[in-house]
């Protein structure tokens, strides 16, 4: 910090030369940096002023909330300083002496979205950079032999990619930027499909009791997701009862009234189906609580975890417009209850998708569209490989004057979705105006829901998730080409 006025130093009892040259985060309470370093973060990328409430640490120990509003100082178009104002919001936030429920979950919410969104990032720049790592590994040992010493050594290459890319899906999927197949669906059927398998993940000596709701009504969500979001709820319950216990696993229909006081703040009013897991197990304590679906954070031992179940359950949840809420005392267990709104209609049966056993390659023209250099290039080689031509483009304005001049038919359109200047979905729209029969894959390290809501995966397109490898490319391009389906 560069300079601080005189009702800083009456707020915090700090003065001026106590913190000038030190870093933001110092007079920030520990749990609040998060929403400090995302607020800071967007302040630097706009024109307009960022604004969030964080908690500061004063001479005293106390812990005052401040309603901050931060704007970047510029000057010839470069970014030379943060300038911020706060207001001391204590007093209004505090009733008799604490602060309400419904402050305290709005503040959680705002930290889980301030992470969510960093986490996201990361994921998205990870499943690039995973993209290029699994693509020429797995292209090259298609080329070395099995008996050549360097095909173990690349085949653990593949390996170490492959569990990479499980933890930046699991990223995605926390901060709600994994690609969901929401189906309508009945818990208690998932929880039926899964038990046998519940059971022996759980180990004998923890005795395993359902009891679901005949009368459950039924939701929108991602069927494989919410066996995973039951499954990680029992591998913690697991591991907090080592000596053996109980693990109950119940549903239930709920109705939230519209007088409840803090419905603004967790649930809205309305129906729902209830998912509730309790275990007889150790217990939390409130610190613990508070960062227990935080990305990484665990209380396992070192080797024992990634600490990204929770912040997965975590994700998914909201993602399916779900709530979730957590009951725990040290030695006294533990139950978390997931809140998902109820829809009418029937329960959609998934159907089972049986991949081709020959490796699929094709002759038609295919437009490729990819910001990324090294990713482009990896796609490029594997298409030429499988026999397509190639039509390659480094943003969609590049595209366009590709698409206008090619005097031959475009079958397909590969394109990224968020990149410079022009949207993958914008690119397409256009390039149909030129070439009318031209099928579209689109791929992303993520996919938001607004993207989801704008059309983008109910248009008749087809998608593929970063990172993948080259033969799963190749199987979603016929897939896509050999597609019949109408413009919507």
């Amino acid at each position: 910090m560069r300079s601080l006025n005189p009702a800083f130093e009456r707020l915090t009892g700090w003065t001026a030369t106590d913190w000038l040259g030190k870093s933001i985060l110092d007079i920030v309470h520990p749990h609040d940096h998060i929403i400090m370093l995302e607020c800071f973060s967007v302040a630097l990328k706009k024109d307009k002023p960022s604004e969030c409430e964080v908690r500061l640490t004063t001479r005293g120990g106390e812990s005052p909330i401040v309603a901050l509003s931060l704007l970047s100082e510029q000057e010839e178009g470069r970014v030379i300083g943060v300038f911020g104002v706060g207001r001391d919001v204590t007093k209004s936030k505090l009733a008799e002496g604490e602060l309400t429920a419904c402050d305290a979950q709005l503040r959680e919410s705002q930290k889980m979205e301030a992470i969510g969104r960093l986490a996201g990032g990361i994921a998205h720049d990870f499943n690039n950079l995973l993209t290029i790592i699994t693509g020429y590994s797995q292209l090259l040992l298609g080329r070395i032999h099995p008996d050549d010493r360097l095909h173990g050594d690349v085949k653990e290459i593949r390996k170490a990619s492959v569990r990479a890319a499980s933890l930046t899906h699991q990223l995605l999927a926390f901060s709600r930027r994994q690609v969901m197949v929401p189906k309508i669906v009945n818990l208690n059927t998932i929880v039926e499909t899964i038990e046998t398998m519940l059971q022996r993940l759980i180990e004998e000596h923890i005795y395993l009791v359902t009891a679901l709701d005949p009368s459950l009504g039924h939701v929108k969500a991602d069927p494989g997701q919410m066996e995973q979001v039951i499954m990680n709820l029992a591998v913690n319950a697991r591991d907090a009862m080592p000596k053996g216990g109980k693990l109950i696993i119940e549903t239930a229909n709920v109705k939230i009234p519209s007088t409840n006081a803090c419905a603004a703040g967790t649930l809205s009013p309305g129906h729902y189906a209830v998912l509730r897991v309790r275990d007889t197990g150790c217990g939390m304590d409130r610190d613990t609580q508070t960062r227990m679906f935080e990305p990484f954070f665990t209380t396992k031992g070192q080797g024992q975890g990634t600490g990204l179940g929770l912040a997965t359950v975590y994700g998914i949840v909201k993602q399916s417009d779900g709530h979730i809420m957590v009951e725990s005392h040290p030695g006294k267990g533990t139950e978390l209850t997931i809140y998902l709104p109820i829809v009418e209609g029937s329960v959609e049966v998934g159907e089972v998708d049986t991949p081709p056993m020959t490796f699929p390659s094709g002759t038609e023209t295919v437009i490729l569209v990819e910001d990324e250099p090294a990713v482009r290039t990896l796609i490029r080689n594997t298409l030429r490989l499988f026999g397509y031509t190639v039509l390659e483009a480094r943003h969609g304005f590049e595209a366009q004057l590709i698409g206008s001049q090619y005097p031959n038919r475009i079958h397909l359109l590969v394109t990224d979705v968020v990149m410079p200047q022009m949207s993958g979905k914008e690119l397409a729209d256009d390039l149909m105006q030129t070439h009318p029969n031209v099928k579209v894959l689109f791929m992303s390290g993520y996919s938001e829901n607004a993207m989801v809501e704008q059309g983008i995966l109910n248009s008749g397109h087809t998608f593929i998730q970063k990172p993948f490898t080259p033969e799963v490319l190749a199987r979603k391009i016929r897939e896509t080409l050999d597609a019949v389906y109408k413009r919507p």
